[in-house]
């Protein structure tokens, strides 16, 4: 089974919010997670956009899950 950690849509229409989750490659965007590992909120003013538990983050990138183009953006971007 191919894990693959990328951004899942939940929200209104025009008003996304999505939800950072661990899940089977295969599996549409919206299907069964394995693991809920934070939030993004891209319309916020507020300086908090991105709610991610990094301990697990890390702990499935060192089990061999790919992270999405979009999501290592977000990542590389809150860490500088």
């Amino acid at each position: 089974m191919a894990v693959k950690v990328r951004l899942q849509r939940i929200g209104k229409r025009k008003k996304p919010c999505y939800r950072i989750v661990v899940m089977d490659q295969r599996t549409k965007r919206d299907g069964k997670t394995i693991e809920i590992l934070g939030n993004y909120y891209p319309l916020t003013n507020n300086s908090i956009k991105f709610n991610i538990n990094f301990n697990r983050l890390n702990y499935w990138i060192s089990v061999g899950a790919k992270t999405s183009k979009t999501l290592s953006n977000l990542i590389s971007k809150t860490k500088n």
